[in-house]
C-alpha cells in the first residue's frame, strides 16, 4: 500500500494547520519530573484538555466545517458523538453560523451534554445498546439535507486531529515515539501522518474496548460488542473505514491500559500535575507509565486528548482503593 493509495497526507494536515490558525488554542506541553524518574523516560504531555471545548476535537470539526460549501452550511451539519465531538461541532458550527444537530447516546457523561447543549447544539438522544447512531444521524442528511460531520472516518477530520502532533515536534524536537488515545482511530491516524518519518507513533487503547488492536492482529476491521470502559471515548466497536489502513501503514503498534491502570494515571496526573483527564485522555499515560512501550525509547510525546470528566464520576473513581 502506497501513501497515495491512503486517505491522508502530510500536506493534508499542513493544510489543515492553516485553516485552524488563530481558530483554537495552541495547547501547551507539560512536564512532570517525578513521572520522568517513575517511567524511566523522558515524558512530554501535550494537554488538549486544555484545549477549545476540553478536547482534541476542535482540531477535526473546525477543518471540517470550515471546509463546507456556502450551499451545505445553509443546510447545517449533523454528528454522532458521547460527547467531545459533540462539543467540538457545537462550537465550530456556532463560530462559523452553521446549524448543528447532536445525536448523543443516552447514557453520554451528563457533563458533555450539557455543555454540547450551552453551544448552541440541538440534540438528540438514542440508544446505544439498541440504535445505530449513524442510521440516527443519516435520518437528519436524508430529511434536511444536513452534512454528516463524523468523529473519525473522514480525511478532514484526520488532517484536523493531527495538527496536535505538528505543533508537539515543533515544540520539543526530535522524540522517538508519540502514544495517543484510541477510539475510532481519527487522532491515530491524523498523529500517525504528520509524525511520519519523525517519531513511532502507538495507540493506547483499553484492555476492555481493544478493537483496533484486535483489527491488527487479524489483518482486518473487527467488529467487538458494545464494550465496558470508562474510557467512553474509546467505546467504538470497530476501526473506521478510512483510519484503518492509515493506522495499519503508519503506526508502530497499539497498546493497552487496564481500567485500574487508566484511573491511576488520573490519579497520578491530578496529584502531581494538578491536571484533570477524562478516562479516554488517560490512555496515553497509562501505557507510557506502563512496560509496553520498548525500552529503547526514551523521549515520549503523549497527547492528553481531553479532560472533560464529571466531577461525581471523577471522585468516585478516584476515591477507589484509596
Amino acid at each position: 500500500m502506497t501513501a497515495r493509495e491512503l486517505s491522508i497526507t502530510a500536506d493534508d494536515v499542513h493544510r489543515a494547520a492553516e485553516q485552524l490558525r488563530g481558530r483554537i488554542h495552541r495547547t501547551p506541553v507539560l512536564r512532570s519530573r517525578l513521572l520522568d524518574q517513575l517511567s524511566g523516560r523522558q515524558l512530554f504531555f501535550k494537554c488538549e484538555n486544555f484545549q477549545r471545548g476540553g478536547s482534541f476535537k476542535i482540531r477535526g470539526a473546525t477543518n471540517t466545517i470550515r471546509s463546507l460549501s456556502e450551499d451545505e452550511r445553509r443546510r447545517g451539519v449533523v454528528a454522532f458523538s458521547s460527547g467531545n465531538h459533540a462539543q467540538a461541532v457545537a462550537i465550530a458550527s456556532r463560530a462559523e453560523g452553521v446549524d448543528a444537530v447532536i445525536a448523543m447516546p443516552g447514557d453520554a457523561p451528563r457533563s458533555k451534554v450539557e455543555a454540547t447543549i450551552a453551544y448552541g447544539a440541538t440534540i438528540v438522544r438514542y440508544d446505544r445498546m439498541t440504535e445505530d447512531r449513524e442510521a440516527v444521524a443519516s435520518s437528519y442528511v436524508e430529511r434536511e439535507g444536513r452534512t454528516l460531520v463524523p468523529p473519525y472516518d473522514d480525511v478532514r477530520i484526520m488532517a484536523g486531529q493531527g495538527t496536535a502532533a505538528l505543533e508537539l515536534i515543533e515544540e520539543v524536537g526530535s522524540l522517538d515515539a508519540i502514544v495517543v488515545p484510541v477510539g475510532g482511530g481519527g487522532l491515530l491516524a491524523g498523529t500517525s501522518t504528520a509524525a511520519e518519518g519523525r517519531a513511532l507513533v502507538y495507540g493506547a487503547e483499553p484492555e476492555n474496548a481493544c478493537d483496533t488492536r484486535l483489527s491488527l492482529a487479524a489483518g482486518e476491521r473487527v467488529t467487538i460488542p458494545p464494550p465496558d470502559t470508562i474510557a467512553d471515548g474509546a467505546r467504538p466497536q470497530c476501526p473506521g473505514r478510512l483510519t484503518f489502513p492509515v493506522i495499519q501503514e503508519r503506526v508502530a503498534g497499539v497498546l493497552t491500559a487496564s481500567e485500574d491502570e487508566i484511573v491511576e494515571a488520573m490519579r497520578m496526573v491530578l496529584t502531581r500535575m494538578k491536571m484533570v483527564v477524562e478516562p479516554t485522555g488517560a490512555l496515553g499515560i497509562a501505557v507510557a507509565m506502563g512496560a509496553g512501550l520498548p525500552s529503547e525509547l526514551k523521549r515520549i510525546g503523549i497527547v492528553v486528548s481531553g479532560g472533560n470528566v464529571d466531577m461525581d464520576v471523577l471522585a468516585m473513581l478516584l476515591g477507589q482503593g484509596g
